[in-house]
């Protein structure tokens, strides 16, 4: 066996190399089985106890599973004849979560494109703040917006504005981390560069970083933006307005404005899919684009 010494004095071979990799792969493979069975245990008991807590058992409801969309299915299959002028009636209403998801979107990326650059390393304007700018992006994205919402819709009551800045401050958040990822991996080149002629920092920013930074932030917002379309309706359920709003109050009527819910969930569905389809178009010609 070949045989070499580490520090001249400790001789090493391939034996002992080989032995000490497998000794360290049983290792890990066994933190990883018992990482999976602490998992285990836990979803286990966890959804026992949410199944105790239930007003009926999960495995007794199973079979009733399907009973609600039958409903629906077959209630809007008889007045079928109506939902062309439903989906007229709620076309408002989408819109409205349509500009909810817009305008959150351009706050939320206003703000997150100032966090990612203040939250940088090598590009924040004030360093030692760095861990503060990261942190209140970590605080903005950790709150649901959900729970953000109902404390707006109890200072301002119910509408889209608290949905539209409960979304913003998520979205804000959320992108404030992928963009200051993109950052990181900025030139830092035609920074020093504009920093050598005198530029400022907001001007450093502005020619040095977003040219390079821009098509990924622009992908990253309109990724956002279909998340934002789904929020909006989301939170509708709780007062904030628009579509989700009207479906909630449709669902909550039961058997005979069952065709109402169908044409919001027909006006819902084909909005996403518009606009997943829209933005994903445009995301793979930034992506191409900037590959090139």
């Amino acid at each position: 066996m070949l045989d070499a010494t580490l520090g001249g004095s400790t001789p090493i071979t391939v034996d002992s190399i080989q032995s000490s990799y497998t000794a360290q792969v049983k290792r890990r493979r066994l933190y990883g089985g018992l990482t999976l069975l602490i998992f285990v245990l836990l979803m286990v008991s966890g959804f026992n106890v949410a199944d105790d807590r239930n007003a009926g058992g999960f495995w007794d409801g199973l079979h009733q599973i399907g009973d609600y969309p039958a409903d629906v299915l077959s209630e809007a299959w008889e007045k079928r004849a109506e939902l062309p002028g439903l989906v007229a009636k709620y076309f408002p209403a989408l819109v409205e979560t349509i500009n909810i998801a817009a305008v959150s979107t351009l706050i939320g990326a206003l703000g997150g494109l100032f966090l990612s650059l203040l939250g940088t390393r090598g590009l924040a304007k004030w360093p030692r703040l760095i861990p503060l700018f990261r942190r209140i992006s970590d605080i903005m994205r950790a709150v649901p917006e959900i729970v953000i919402a109902l404390m707006l819709i109890f200072v301002m009551g119910g509408g889209p504005v608290p949905a539209m800045i409960a979304i913003a401050i998520h979205t804000a958040g959320a992108l404030g981390k992928m963009f200051s990822e993109v950052a990181e991996n900025a030139d830092l080149k035609p920074v020093e560069g504009l920093a050598s002629t005198g530029a400022t920092w907001s001007q450093r920013m502005l020619l040095g970083v977003l040219p390079q930074v821009a098509p990924n932030y622009v992908s990253y917002s309109l990724l956002r933006f279909e998340v934002n379309i789904r929020a909006s309706a989301i939170l509708g359920f709780v007062g904030a307005g628009g579509l989700g709003y009207e479906l909630r109050n449709a669902m909550a009527w039961g058997p005979g404005r069952f065709d109402e819910a169908a044409a919001i969930f027909i006006l819902l569905f084909g909005t996403i899919v518009f606009f997943d389809q829209i933005s994903s178009h445009y995301r793979n010609r930034l992506t191409e684009g900037q590959g090139q």
